[in-house]
């Protein structure tokens, strides 16, 4: 049963990255959206309806886009040069701004306009 699974999420996968199937991306405690991929996570975030903050405009370097990836797919744009030893605190965290999604994605924000009294700072560029 464990070789069909691998088979079936292969398969959605391959459906994803042809365009026949838009992945979703799971945001703990706002829901459930259909996104593009390659496109941005922090885009694909704030365009879900997530305040999330992005200070730098998606320079990656304030690191105040931030995101725990809880589980699934996703490529990195560039090393995590900003998320530094004084910045630091699990495996699991990413900066939003320096990945892409390639699949169904589960994360949970950390901070985000409501969560912090900031302004979500300018909109980053690229898809």
């Amino acid at each position: 049963m464990s070789d069909f699974n691998e088979i079936g999420k292969t398969v959605v996968r391959y459906f994803q990255e042809w365009g026949f199937v838009m992945p979703k991306l799971h945001i703990l405690g706002f829901g459930e959206f259909a996104v593009e991929t390659g496109k941005k996570l922090v885009l694909a975030i704030e365009d879900s309806g997530v305040n999330i903050l992005h200070r730098c405009g998606g320079k990656g370097k304030c690191t105040t886009c931030r995101v725990e990836i809880l589980e699934g797919d996703y490529t990195e744009t560039s090393p995590q040069k900003a998320l530094d030893s004084k910045y630091f605190i699990d495996d699991q965290l990413r900066l939003s701004c320096q990945l892409r999604i390639a699949g169904d994605l589960k994360i949970r924000t950390i901070k985000t306009v409501e969560n912090s009294g900031l302004e979500a700072g300018p909109r980053p560029l690229g898809q």
